[in-house]
């Protein structure tokens, strides 16, 4: 899939999704090598809690390594008082990394 193709997919879904103070934006960016993702509150611009692979020390696949963030954004969002997301997969396919990190946050205790 084109990096233009991503970018045109990714303004459709962000035209229809917007995160809040209660309910945030949970949204997924995968590089080559790393997976990221943060809780935005779009109201105010501002980043609520974020998660990466990059600090994971232990040697794992990048769909272990996406599960371990999913978890983890999900423990940090509880801690921050956040149970209910809305998911934007920034225009990636719903498979393999991105569908790990999700249902990692979904065990959890994110709602979404």
């Amino acid at each position: 899939m084109s990096l233009d193709r991503r970018i045109r997919i990714k303004a459709h879904i962000r035209h229809k999704v917007s995160g809040t103070a209660q309910k945030p934006r949970l949204t997924v960016f995968r590089s080559n090598t790393q997976i990221y993702a943060q809780l935005i509150d779009d109201v105010n611009g501002v980043t609520l809690a974020a998660a990466s692979s990059l600090g994971l020390k232990e040697k794992a696949t990048k769909t272990e390594q996406a599960a371990k963030v999913g978890a983890l954004v999900a423990k940090v969002a509880l801690e921050a008082g956040i149970t209910a997301v809305i998911f934007d997969r920034n225009g990636y396919l719903y498979h393999g990394r991105v569908k790990q990190l999700a249902e990692a946050a979904r065990e959890g205790g994110l709602k979404f």
